[in-house]
C-alpha cells in the first residue's frame, strides 16, 4: 500500500508541483487548499505524512498543528515562506518533526520525507521494545544500561543510540551514510569516519563476550549487528 501524504497548501502552484513529484515517487497524495480543509480532511483520511503550510486563509498551520498533534503522532513537515528562528521555533514547539523554508528543492523535500518517515517508524519499533536482550548482553533505553556479561558497562548516549539501533534489526546491513541519517538525524554534519569511531568504540567493550552475536564489518557497504 502506497504512503498517503496531505499536503495542506494555499499556493495552487507549490501545491501541484508537490503532488506531481510525489505522485511521481508512487506516493498516494491528497490535498487541501486551507487549514480549515486540511484539517477536516486529516480527520478523514488519517494520512501518514502531513506537509503543512503556515500562513493560510482560516486557520494557519501553527494552530492545524497543534490539532493534529493533540490527536496522534502523525509526523508534519512545515513549509514556510519565512526562515526567522522564531517562525522555526514556533512550529517546533506546535509538534512539528522538521520544517521546510521556500523556495525549496524537491530533492530536499523528498530527502526530508523519508528522513521523518524513517524516523517515524524507528519511533514506533522503539516503544514496542526499548530493552533488547541477547546472550550476555542488555541494552536498556529505558534505563539507559548497557550491561555486558553481567555487569554494567559505560557508554555515551551516541554508542548507546548506535547499537541499539542496529541490534533492533539482526543481520540487516545499514550503510554508513543510512546510519548518520538515523542515529544522528539528516542535519548531522560530519563524515562516515564518525560512525567507524563509534563502532570501534563499541567494539572494544563487546568483542569475544559471546559467540551468538558480533558487531560486524561489510566490506564496501557498512555494519550489521549479526545472530547467529
Amino acid at each position: 500500500m502506497a504512503i498517503s501524504v496531505l499536503i495542506v497548501e494555499d499556493d495552487k502552484h507549490i501545491q501541484e508541483l508537490l503532488q506531481m513529484y510525489l505522485e511521481k515517487e508512487g506516493y498516494a497524495v491528497t490535498t487541501a487548499d486551507d487549514g480549515g480543509q486540511g484539517l477536516t480532511k486529516f480527520r478523514s483520511i488519517r494520512p501518514d505524512l502531513v506537509l503543512l503550510d503556515v500562513m493560510m486563509p482560516v486557520m494557519d498551520g501553527w494552530t492545524v498543528c497543534k490539532a493534529i498533534r493533540s490527536e496522534g503522532q502523525t509526523p508534519v513537515i512545515m513549509l514556510t515562506a519565512k526562515g526567522e528562528t522564531d517562525d522555526k521555533i514556533t512550529g517546533l514547539k506546535s509538534g512539528a518533526d522538521d520544517y521546510i523554508t521556500k523556495p525549496f528543492e524537491m530533492r530536499e523535500v523528498l530527502a526530508r520525507i523519508e528522513a521523518v518517515l524513517r524516523r517515524s517508524d524507528r519511533n514506533t519499533v522503539e516503544k514496542k521494545a526499548r530493552r533488547l536482550v541477547f546472550d550476555k548482553l542488555v541494552i536498556d533505553m529505558d534505563a539507559f544500561e548497557l550491561t555486558v556479561d553481567g555487569k554494567k558497562v559505560e557508554a555515551p548516549p551516541k554508542e548507546m543510540d548506535l547499537l541499539f539501533y542496529l541490534a533492533s534489526s539482526p543481520n540487516r546491513v545499514y550503510t554508513r551514510n543510512q546510519l548518520l541519517d538515523e542515529v544522528w538525524g539528516f542535519d548531522f554534519f560530519g563524515d562516515s569516519r564518525t560512525v567507524d569511531v563509534h563502532v570501534k568504540r563499541l567494539r572494544e567493550k563487546l568483542e569475544g563476550v559471546s559467540e551468538s552475536w558480533s558487531l560486524k564489518t561489510v566490506w564496501g557497504v557498512g555494519y550489521k549487528f549479526e545472530v547467529l
